[in-house]
């Protein structure tokens, strides 16, 4: 089973890097040829964020591994998708934040804005830790995953909310850039809410790998 989450996680990164860097040309730089699209997949902080968001996911993805596999859901798997969760959540709410500020204070004050919301996003990520561990407590692993990414998801929903209009205002603005802060809270936003598709995912695979390899009667356990 372990090989469907390499795939879903895979696939995950591969719509982020399809979709951001022809989202971010068309938001930013509509007359941008083709090189200049290849200049961002160099650059190595983009590599990092890719490489951030495919860990999470494949954390995500763990606990449902087990459960398909029919292995005991040990803390270690749940704290790691615990820890996933929260920065996700982080997320959100720094993207929110950054799309307020630039809302708020235009580009005033724009490395105040970056640092607002990194803090913001971590004190985030620290109550949202502690919320999924508390569930975690009371739920069996598969609700836990299901409220996670529901919240996730609702969450997403709702930063895109902000991000959106906040973004539009920014465009129209006489700015070099069209709203780099408020660009990010986007990214953040539909990021996140593809990953909480994941878990939905694998288990659509789990569910067609089962039909087309059923096992014998009697068979317990699974295979990696």
């Amino acid at each position: 089973m372990k090989r469907w989450a390499w795939v879903v996680a895979g696939l995950y990164c591969l719509i982020l890097a399809v979709l951001t860097v022809p989202s971010g040309l068309l938001a930013f730089f509509p007359n941008a040829k083709l090189s200049d699209g290849l200049t961002i997949y160099i650059w190595w902080p983009y590599w990092l964020w890719l490489a951030v968001m495919f860990a999470c996911q494949f954390t995500l993805l763990a606990v449902p591994v087990r459960v398909a596999s029919r292995r005991p859901v040990t803390r270690g798997p749940l704290w790691r998708t615990v820890l996933a969760g929260g920065l996700m959540a982080g997320g959100l709410v720094a993207g929110a934040v950054l799309s307020l500020y630039e809302f708020a204070f235009r580009l005033e004050n724009g490395n105040q804005g970056w640092w607002t919301a990194l803090a913001v996003g971590i004190l985030a990520w620290c109550f949202w830790t502690l919320v999924f561990s508390r569930i975690s407590r009371n739920v069996e692993p598969t609700d836990m995953i299901s409220r996670l990414c529901r919240w996730l998801f609702q969450g997403s929903i709702l930063e895109l909310l902000i991000a959106v209009p906040t973004h539009v205002v920014a465009r129209w603005r006489n700015y070099c850039c069209a709203g780099l802060m408020t660009f990010v809270g986007l990214s953040l936003g539909i990021s996140v809410m593809l990953f909480s598709f994941g878990p939905a995912v694998f288990f659509l695979f789990v569910e067609r790998w089962n039909r087309l390899h059923p096992r014998p009667p009697g068979e317990g356990g699974g295979t990696n």
